[in-house]
């Protein structure tokens, strides 16, 4: 029975619509023919050539660079072709359907070029999330923990922890095999012992970060909590450089959530104006001041705002808290701990956003986290508790020890894809975009 033909793919790798360039990518077996028929040649390996790309009538299409990417030295391991095109919607439109109008090849599913890379072994399963956080990055803290996950520093990590696991399993294999012999000397088992405690301290160090890597990836949420009238709209205007809440002296205009998206120092934050704390009668008004407490208490940092010339008490829920006075320019005295601030004259604003970044990102900017994702998390976790479990009990037998090892080496081997993938896959390329 002969072997399926692996399908040729086709799509748009550049952003969709109106632009001055779009790039087109071609991947699969019929690469070479595809070329040969619309292009005229098959490009000097990884050498722009300018050609016309003409239909089966023999009329041009385009003007393009033409690019030939030989596989396995390619991006998904087969041979590729890029064309360079003017980025007119109907040159797309034509290029697209003339190309997927050859026999076998067809439209690309999402992520399917970044699929033939995983399983061409051209990225691991943790390089492949971080070309998809790449992708979706938007501040520079996201780029740098992004590219360095796609550059494979989890996959190095990974080998890092895997490879004295291993050692440790062969040292516990031999003691259970060998251990009457003459040739196997020493204690075999302390020995095991030891590599399995040194991998152990690294991943608990990877654990330590997992809660600013991911903080970074999804964004950090801040809350503006405070009584009606403390200036909280007026703040969150200010800091998001745009009208985004209604600012007015009538208490309890704010009553819903309103969240905007930032871009702090390279930090992706999402800040929250919430309705102002205080009792009322008013069910729709109470609901919001349930759901501000909420938010606030969930929160990775609430701004507390007070206006000077109030007399109100703080009223908000425990956790990291950075006490504001407002609207500064009324005159008035902070009280001990509080940062004086006002939104209409900019006092105190660039102090609170120093303050803002250091909260947020710590004193001392941490490399970026190994560890981004709740798949990492997990897998870190089962390996972590199995050798917990061996050093818990050392005089355990050689057996359920070596049982332990294998539970941790899995863990480990299922961060990069290499055990118990498929059920991740599907879900994580569908996020992606068709032409990547």
């Amino acid at each position: 029975m002969a072997e399926p033909v692996t399908p040729t793919i086709v799509a748009l790798s550049s952003a969709p619509g109106r632009a001055g360039v779009a790039v087109v990518r071609v991947s699969g077996p019929r690469v070479r023919f595809v070329l040969e028929t619309i292009a005229g040649v098959v490009p000097s390996p990884r050498q722009a050539t300018l050609r016309a790309l003409r239909d089966a009538a023999g009329d041009v299409v385009d003007q393009a660079l033409v690019l030939f990417f030989p596989g396995p030295a390619s991006f998904t391991g087969e041979d590729v072709a890029e064309f360079h095109i003017h980025g007119s919607r109907a040159v797309l439109a034509r290029l697209l359907g003339l190309l997927s109008s050859q026999d076998g090849v067809r439209l690309a599913e999402p992520g399917e070029f970044t699929r033939r890379a995983f399983e061409a072994g051209k990225l691991d399963l943790a390089a492949v999330e971080g070309l998809a956080d790449l992708i979706d990055s938007e501040t520079e803290w996201q780029r740098r923990q992004a590219l360095r996950q796609m550059d494979g520093a989890l996959g190095t990590a990974v080998a890092g922890w895997r490879q004295p696991l291993v050692e440790a399993q062969a040292l516990l294999a031999a003691e259970l095999d060998f251990s009457d012999e003459g040739d196997v000397e020493g204690p075999l088992v302390e020995r095991a012992l030891q590599l399995a405690a040194g991998v152990l301290a690294g991943l608990r160090d990877a654990q330590r970060g997992f809660a600013h890597g991911e903080r970074i990836r999804e964004g950090f949420v801040v809350v503006l909590a405070g009584p009606p009238n403390a200036g909280k709209s007026s703040l969150l205007n200010a800091l998001a450089r745009r009208e985004v809440a209604i600012v007015s002296p009538v208490a309890g205009t704010t009553r819903d959530a309103i969240e905007v998206r930032l871009d702090l120092d390279g930090l992706p934050v999402t800040l929250i104006d919430t309705a102002g704390l205080r009792d009322s009668d008013d069910a729709i008004e109470a609901e919001g001041v349930r759901r501000a407490r909420d938010l606030a208490a969930k929160a990775d940092l609430v701004l507390s705002l007070r206006a000077i010339d109030s007399d109100a008490d703080r009223d908000h829920p425990g956790g990291s808290v950075i006490a504001l006075a407002t609207k500064a320019d009324l005159g008035g005295t902070a009280r001990p701990g509080e940062l004086r601030i006002s939104a209409r004259s900019g006092e105190g604003m660039p102090q609170l956003l120093a303050l803002l970044v250091r909260r947020l990102a710590g004193e001392e900017q941490p490399e970026p986290a190994l560890l981004t994702r709740e798949r990492h998390r997990v897998a870190i976790a089962e390996a972590v508790v199995a050798l917990e479990r061996i050093l818990a009990s050392p005089g355990a037998p050689a057996e359920l020890l070596a049982e332990d090892l294998r539970l941790a080496v899995r863990a480990l081997e299922r961060l990069l894809g290499r055990v118990d993938v498929e059920d991740v896959l599907d879900q994580l390329f569908a996020g992606f975009c068709i032409g990547k």
